[in-house]
């Protein structure tokens, strides 16, 4: 159990409605895997972003990118951000699992568009999943808007995944 140090934005688990825990309050973490963390707060479990960690006592995950100073919204650190979310219950990032279907960038109007898949369509953390990428990619210098679209077709399977994520997850066969 830890005592909130500052008010700490959240997003509601597996709704991704935002919450904001005031200060001074106790929450229990039961999960922390990619810099992200799960809580309990008044009956609620909670996902806070690791950018918010300070308000927890612990060390913030800060994402560094170099703005290039070309007011470009460049992709490869769009790839960054996207690989810096964790699925909640397997501890590999969502590209790596294959579950980044597509990336587009309109650099006339800064906006990026994700598609993204869950590993099965019943998968309740859907919508703290696309707030985990929504999130981390409005970190990109330049980026304007995110749009995160959850896709279903083609269905996920394992051969979708890098093969150091299979080899981590032991689905490598």
């Amino acid at each position: 159990m830890v005592a909130t140090v500052r008010e700490c934005p959240a997003r509601r688990v597996p709704t991704g409605d935002p919450v904001t825990i005031p200060a001074d309050t106790f929450v229990t973490i039961t999960q922390s895997l990619g810099g992200n963390y799960t809580v309990v707060y008044r009956g609620n479990m909670l996902r806070v972003d690791g950018i918010d960690a300070d308000a927890l006592g612990l060390e913030k995950q800060e994402l560094n990118f170099e703005n290039r100073g070309d007011g470009i919204v460049h992709e490869d650190q769009v790839w960054q951000a996207l690989e810096s979310v964790y699925d909640p219950e397997i501890p590999v990032n969502l590209r790596s699992l294959g579950l980044i279907y597509g990336l587009d960038i309109d650099q006339a109007s800064k906006a990026v568009t994700i598609d993204m898949t869950l590993t099965a369509p019943g998968c309740g953390m859907g919508p703290v999943l696309m707030g985990d990428v929504e999130s981390r990619v409005r970190q990109v210098p330049n980026v304007a808007k995110v749009e995160v679209r959850l896709v279903f077709d083609p269905p996920w399977s394992r051969e979708m995944m890098s093969e150091e994520a299979q080899l981590e997850t032991g689905m490598f066969y």
